[in-house]
């Protein structure tokens, strides 16, 4: 199996749906109203965030399947996905029950909500909140998928979600009107239908079969160890993602949300390349770590060079373009608030992408404590700066904060990844 041809799939998973983002949002924005979309822009953050209640349920099952699968005897993969699937979907339970009880306050007072959209935006809450067991649930069926690297499969399915992720909402305004409501009942309706759709998949992977296998409590402790501490990360590091949102939101109000994100989530779609190198990577450095420490090491570091190399002149187009492209996409005035935020962003991203890589090694070695031990370090750095930065110097100020985080993580992650994760494996 082709890591470059796997990495190609995990890009077009990412990239079709960014294209198509692109061209939905100015029409969103537009005819939905700014605050209206800075809400549904929350929407899709607390549906992913809250969805991380799957305790690392997923990268689990890809990294102790993976190793299975490498070695001379499978073993009793068909007991780990079982596991590792149905508690994904239990805690995914309790994460959706949670989001629910705090939707009311969300929306008639932590995001300071206009009151014309708070009944819509409780309501919308409440669909995200049932959004959350299905999304976990698929996160566990896709880890079972990658540990056999079948990113064919995973990204087809992954496409087709991005494309309804911003296309449904689009067609709900075209043929319901601007509905806060049904803009996120398609969201829903979406995440059902490729859920159902990977269960077929791992079905016809593991055959009915694995269905039968016993559930015992060596295999639920061995995937909850490794998940916990991932939960841990998986919280955290998130949290240092969309936590300016909703810090700004508290703190200058929905309506200006919009200013910020938009940038922010071209941010995150960019980090598509680091994303797909390394999704691909993550399985074959689980098991090359286990089994050929030396090769996992220079395979490694080529990748290390590759995402610098890639990411670098798309931080740099960003940062001279971000005020003509900004204002050709969305408008001069969305440009002249937008722009600035942009322009540092951009310059974290080129660090953000490059720490994906020592990042996918440190857990691939199996080392999940130590990367959710980094993010708590940085979570007590991050918050009080960013609090400062935004108090001082508004959006830009957000931005800052963010770019900082991220160059302190990846030089944190450089030194794990070569002092425990391979020194460990080469012993």
């Amino acid at each position: 199996m082709s890591l470059r041809r796997n990495t190609l799939w995990n890009l077009a998973g990412a990239g079709l749906p960014l294209a198509v983002g692109a061209a939905v949002v100015p029409y969103l924005i537009r005819e939905s109203g700014v605050e209206a979309f800075g809400i549904l822009t929350l929407v899709w953050a607390l549906i992913g965030y809250f969805s991380l209640f799957d305790l690392g349920l997923g990268r689990a099952l890809t990294q102790k399947m993976a190793q299975r699968l490498a070695g001379p005897s499978p073993g009793d993969v068909h007991g780990i996905a079982k596991s590792g699937v149905l508690l994904a979907t239990a805690t995914g339970v309790a994460g959706g029950l949670l989001l629910a009880a705090l939707a009311e306050p969300f929306a008639s007072d932590w995001l300071k909500v206009s009151a014309s959209l708070q009944q819509d935006a409780f309501h919308a809450l409440l669909i995200a909140a049932a959004c959350v067991p299905v999304t976990t649930a698929t996160i566990g069926m896709r880890g079972v998928l990658e540990a056999y690297e079948d990113f064919r499969d995973v990204n087809l399915l992954r496409m087709v979600l991005g494309l309804a992720n911003f296309g449904l909402p689009a067609l709900s305004v075209l043929w319901l009107g601007p509905s806060l409501l049904w803009m996120v009942a398609s969201l829903m309706a979406a995440r059902v239908l490729i859920c159902i759709a990977h269960a077929v998949l791992v079905r016809r992977r593991l055959g009915p079969g694995f269905l039968q296998a016993p559930l015992t409590a060596e295999r639920l402790n061995g995937l909850v160890s490794f998940g916990l501490w991932m939960t841990v990360s998986n919280i955290v590091s998130p949290l240092m993602v969309t936590a300016d949102r909703f810090v700004i939101s508290a703190t200058l109000g929905a309506a200006v949300v919009a200013f910020y994100t938009v940038p922010a989530e071209v941010m995150a779609r960019l980090l598509i390349l680091p994303g797909a190198l390394t999704n691909a990577l993550f399985p074959r450095l689980a098991s090359l770590m286990a089994h050929d420490p030396p090769v996992a090491r220079r395979l490694y570091l080529r990748c290390v060079a590759l995402v610098a190399l890639a990411m670098l002149p798309v931080s740099l187009a960003l940062i001279f373009g971000a005020n003509a492209g900004l204002a050709l996409w969305l408008g001069a005035e969305f440009a002249e608030k937008s722009a600035p935020v942009l322009v540092v962003l951009a310059v974290g991203l080129l660090l953000n992408g490059v720490a994906f890589v020592p990042f996918a090694a440190v857990q691939a070695a199996g080392h999940a404590r130590l990367t959710a031990q980094l993010h708590l370090a940085e979570l007590a750095i991050y918050v009080p700066l960013l609090l400062f930065a935004l108090q001082r110097f508004g959006l830009a100020g957000a931005a800052m904060a963010w770019t900082a985080r991220v160059g302190i993580d990846l030089v944190l992650l450089l030194v794990v990844a070569h002092r425990r994760a391979f020194a460990a494996a080469e012993r």
